[in-house]
């Protein structure tokens, strides 16, 4: 098949619909060009997340006053606070003060959780399947495929797909067509790190991370990352044969966009170093993702005394990312309420690894 930028953006915009991100294009959606939130998204999910708590239209604007006051002009690090935002959450100081401050989600990630409190989720497929029977209703974000959006920043620019939640635009998009001759999926990647971020920064204030395709390769990536670490995302599930060409992009959306696994990887699987003299944003890799979780449930499987008390033992190659993989399943097991407050030890057998 060849594949067109057009006819390209149409094969997203059917993939997504079916794993349930509807789209709509953005000529429809009405907010100021110089807005990214689609506020009304934003206002919805928080009404509803929070209305046994009553909050307030003027407390959500509040909301999301705090977004927008980070400065774009310091793009990694506003990029920073609101990922940690959106990831684990933070305190709304109430109108009435003689209420109890609020503790924000901008992503319902009750259904993360609810999968977790089951006896034993052995693969990320079954989880998948069990999402779809237990955990649906429990869903309760507002998810959109946006295309051809304008943007007013320092100059108009037109992502060619965005991928909101809850109003919040955290994918952004770019297709490069394979038949132009000069013409490559890296022109995509200069156009979104380079030409977007210097034309329109408050997209990406929000970014947990970035696609870019042209039909046979299919890649995904931090806006801060080199292009050499754009990866593809190969396998739907743990347990399928990598692939490669145009399965890819099929495995791509299938896998990735799969909305627990999306959900889940915004939460757990984007990474800031504490402290860093450059701008390190490390976004997981499909095997990171999926050994991480099995370790997870391994670890819980085989606890004691039920269990044997051994978790697993996880064998990787130089340069695989195992580091990270161990960085992930540590936070997985730190936030997981079922070990409450864990041990974690760290053995390391050189200096390098220990600077790691």
């Amino acid at each position: 098949m060849t594949f067109t930028e057009n006819t390209l953006e149409q094969a997203f915009i059917e993939l997504l619909n079916d794993v349930h991100i509807p789209h709509i294009n953005g000529t429809r959606i009405h907010k100021e060009l110089n807005e990214v939130i689609l506020r009304e998204d934003l206002q919805t999910y928080l009404l509803n997340q929070y209305s046994d708590d009553d909050i307030t239209l003027n407390e959500i604007r509040s909301i999301i006053r705090q977004l927008e006051v980070l400065p774009n002009s310091a793009l990694y690090e506003s990029n920073k606070a609101i990922i940690k935002m959106i990831a684990d959450g933070f305190v709304l100081k109430r109108e009435d003060r003689n209420q109890k401050d609020l503790f924000i989600h901008l992503i319902d990630f009750k259904s993360l959780v609810h999968l977790e409190s089951l006896s034993v989720v052995n693969d990320m497929a079954l989880a998948a399947e069990t999402e779809v029977v237990y955990g649906a209703a429990k869903d309760n974000n507002i998810y959109r495929f946006v295309n051809q959006l304008e943007i007013q920043g320092y100059e108009k620019r037109i992502p060619d797909g965005i991928v909101y939640i809850n109003g919040l635009p955290l994918v952004v998009i770019e297709f490069k067509s394979a038949v132009k001759e000069n013409t490559t999926i890296k022109d995509a990647y200069t156009q979104l790190t380079v030409r977007y971020r210097r034309d329109i920064p408050e997209l990406f204030k929000y970014n947990a991370f970035c696609v870019i395709s042209d039909g046979v390769n299919n890649k995904s990536g931090s806006l801060f990352a080199p292009y050499d670490f754009y990866y593809a995302w190969r396998k739907v599930n743990a347990e399928d044969e990598p692939v490669d060409g145009i399965n890819s992009m099929y495995s791509m959306v299938q896998g990735l966009f799969n909305k627990h696994r999306l959900r889940d990887v915004i939460r757990n699987f984007i990474y800031f170093p504490d402290t860093s003299t450059k701008e390190e944003k490390i976004f997981c890799r499909y095997p990171q993702y999926y050994a991480a979780n099995k370790l997870f449930q391994s670890v819980k499987a085989n606890m004691r005394p039920h269990g044997s008390g051994k978790g697993g033992t996880y064998f990787g190659a130089t340069g695989c990312g195992k580091s990270f993989t161990m960085l992930y399943l540590t936070r997985l097991l730190m936030k997981s309420p079922y070990f409450a407050s864990p041990t974690i030890v760290l053995i390391t057998d050189r200096t390098d690894l220990d600077d790691q």
